[in-house]
């Protein structure tokens, strides 16, 4: 999981400030459980843009995507994927 790490330390610095990010589990839904709420949602995908050089432009954005840490990997390998293949 090369993008899981600093995932995980973007969620929590930015919505989770008492957790330590070892804690928050891969698989944990940020949406349902509140941690990230519409407005978040556009910060995370901000900073994915901003961090990998994603264009969210070309790419279908689901709710789903941004489930858990290990939705957003998902989604950020999909994207890296298709850039890499666009290039």
């Amino acid at each position: 999981m090369p993008y899981a790490q600093a995932i995980k330390e973007f969620v929590v610095e930015e919505f989770l400030p008492d957790v330590p990010a070892a804690e928050l589990d891969d698989h944990t839904d940020l949406l349902d459980s509140g941690v990230i709420d519409s407005l978040g949602l556009l910060k995370v995908i901000a900073w994915l843009e901003d961090r990998y050089g994603i264009t969210t432009d070309d790419i279908d954005l689901e709710p789903e995507s941004f489930r858990s840490v290990a939705a957003i990997e998902h989604f950020v390998a999909t994207a890296a994927r298709a850039g890499a293949e666009a290039a």
